[in-house]
C-alpha cells in the first residue's frame, strides 16, 4: 500500500531534505524509516558527523500557501494558508497518552520544513515512485523553507511551556494525535542557536 497524506508528505520531506544534506557535503545520509535500532526514538534521517552519528527529526508543514486559488482548490492536499506557528506533537496517541515526538525524540536536531506542492496527491504518490531525476525535476514545490531547531533545548521549553497552547487533534496513522500550535516568535525568541535556512528545493537543480 502506498503512502497518502501526512505520511506520503514525511517520505517527500525525507527524501528533499536528505538529498540536500548530501548537496551540503554530509555523508553516509540516511532515511530510517522510523527504526529506532537505526536512529534512536523519532529520529527520520541520520548521516556521520565528526567521527559520530547525527540525528534528525523531519517535520513537514503544508501549512505555508499563499495563494488564494490553489488553497481554495481541496485537490492541492499539500497547498494549506499560511500559518505562523510551529506545530508540535505533545501527546502521540490520545487514548495512551504515549507523549509526542517533540518530547521524546532523540534527535539532535529539528528539521522544520515548510512546503507546498502545486499537484494532486496522487501525482505526488505517482513521483514519489520514480527515480530521483524525475521526481526532483517534476515534483511541484511552489515555495519552502528550512529552519532547522536544536531539539534538546526546544524540547525542554516546550516541556515547561507546552500547556499554555490549545492542543488540536490531528490523524497521521491510527489513534488522533495532539499538538500544540506554538507562534513563531515565542520559540525564535525563548531557544537560541535556531537557524533559518530558507528555501531547499530550488538548491537541489542548480
Amino acid at each position: 500500500m502506498k503512502a497518502a497524506g501526512p505520511v506520503l508528505l514525511q517520505h517527500v520531506a525525507e527524501r528533499i531534505l536528505s538529498r540536500w544534506l548530501q548537496r551540503q557535503g554530509k555523508v553516509e545520509v540516511h532515511c530510517t524509516g522510523g527504526l529506532h535500532s537505526f536512529g534512536g526514538r523519532s529520529v527520520d534521517i541520520v548521516h556521520a558527523w565528526q567521527g559520530a552519528q547525527w540525528r534528525i527529526k523531519v517535520k513537514p508543514d503544508p501549512y505555508f500557501g499563499t495563494d488564494p486559488r490553489r488553497i481554495a482548490d481541496r485537490a492541492l492536499t499539500f497547498y494549506r494558508a499560511a500559518t505562523d506557528a510551529y506545530a508540535f506533537e505533545a501527546v502521540a496517541n490520545a487514548a495512551t497518552r504515549e507523549p509526542g515526538w517533540m518530547i521524546e525524540s532523540s534527535a539532535d536536531d529539528l528539521y522544520y520544513y515548510r512546503i507546498v506542492i502545486s499537484q494532486p496527491e496522487d501525482e505526488v504518490a505517482a513521483l514519489f515512485e520514480e527515480p530521483d531525476e524525475v521526481f526532483f525535476s517534476e515534483l511541484a514545490v511552489d515555495a519552502d523553507q528550512l529552519v532547522v531547531l536544536p531539539m534538546r533545548a526546544t524540547a525542554e521549553w516546550f516541556e515547561r511551556n507546552f500547556e499554555r497552547y490549545a492542543p488540536r487533534p490531528v490523524v497521521i496513522e491510527g489513534p488522533p494525535a495532539w499538538f500544540r500550535l506554538v507562534p513563531r516568535s515565542d520559540i525564535d525568541a525563548a531557544v537560541s542557536g535556531i537557524k533559518h535556512v530558507g528555501p531547499v528545493m530550488s538548491t537541489l537543480s542548480r
